[in-house]
């Protein structure tokens, strides 16, 4: 990831690769952001099975077991970063205006451990984002 890679950048594979949708929802909200002199920043987004593989070597490397890197990364068969699906936004500026807007662009936090992680959640524009899990081990989609 390019440092300072925006949700606009289209040459970025980690942001042009993320699911339409999605993609559309951080730039429409992006822009309301703006206006609160908000940017957001993209410290990941779409990665390959194989740097979601390394990642996971790395964290079970730091954590000094899989089960407590699973608390932080996924696999790569389980991963929405692969799927394209996630994105994780750097700043407090940007992660504190989406805890408090991201709803109503279907943009929800998922994991009370990750406040850089969203995902969309299209119903959550009327219904509000759903509960979040505690870490990704308590999130049934990454069960294999």
């Amino acid at each position: 990831m390019p440092d300072g890679a925006t949700v606009f950048d289209d040459a970025v594979p980690a942001v042009a690769r993320l699911d339409p949708d999605l993609l559309d929802a951080l730039r429409r909200a992006a822009k309301a952001a703006a206006d609160d002199h908000v940017t957001f920043r993209v410290n990941s987004g779409w990665r390959s099975p194989a740097y979601q593989d390394q990642l996971l070597r790395e964290a079970v490397a730091t954590y000094g077991s899989a089960a407590e890197a699973a608390r932080w990364v996924a696999t790569a068969d389980t991963s929405p970063h692969v799927a394209g699906d996630a994105v994780d936004l750097g700043g407090s500026g940007a992660t504190a205006w989406l805890a408090r807007h991201g709803a109503a662009y279907g943009l929800c936090r998922i994991y009370r451990n990750e406040p850089w992680h969203f995902e969309l959640r299209p119903g959550a524009a009327d219904a509000g984002c759903p509960a979040m899990y505690a870490d990704p081990t308590r999130d049934p989609r990454m069960r294999p």
